[in-house]
């Protein structure tokens, strides 16, 4: 259809400068940087995720998790209200009192909430591959035996 407008009127037309030229940009890309993105992101979260795992195995695996922390001012008022329960406590050596071959080393300790001594059998089967040493501290399990004598069912160094 052709338009009866005299070439006068008709709309004029309008042409580019940048017509014929070539494009100046280069292209971009996407792919490299995607990958590189969600392979840090894959790596990151596989760091969070070991650390996660080894903190959260160490607290699952540990045998002291469970345990009430010793009451030492309970214990020095009626050891009897105590008797036959087993406890945690973080232990410090205040001396070694004496060894008994096949019985075990009755040692002095303070814990860690009470600066007051206790004295603690330590188990032979217990105590043979430990070396205490004044001021070390340990991590035990204790339990209160007939007459009030704290055994140390298991310890290990702090």
């Amino acid at each position: 259809m052709q338009s009866d407008l005299p070439p006068e009127h008709a709309e004029p037309k309008v042409a580019s400068p940048f017509a014929d030229a070539e494009v100046a940009v280069p292209q971009h890309r996407k792919g490299s940087k995607t990958i590189l993105l969600w392979a840090g992101a894959v790596v990151v979260i596989l760091a969070i995720g070991v650390v996660g795992g080894i903190f959260l195995t160490r607290y699952l695996n540990d045998p002291y998790r469970t345990l009430e922390s010793f009451p030492v001012a309970k214990f020095l008022e009626n050891y009897q209200s105590l008797a036959g329960s087993r406890f945690k406590a973080e232990l410090r050596v205040e001396a070694d009192l004496i060894w008994k071959e096949n019985t075990g080393r009755l040692m002095l300790f303070s814990t860690s909430d009470d600066s007051r001594p206790i004295a603690v059998m330590v188990p032979a089967v217990v105590a043979k591959d430990i070396y205490f040493t004044k001021g070390q501290t340990y991590m035990a399990e204790l339990e209160v035996k007939e007459g009030g004598l704290i055994y140390a069912n298991s310890c290990r160094k702090n």
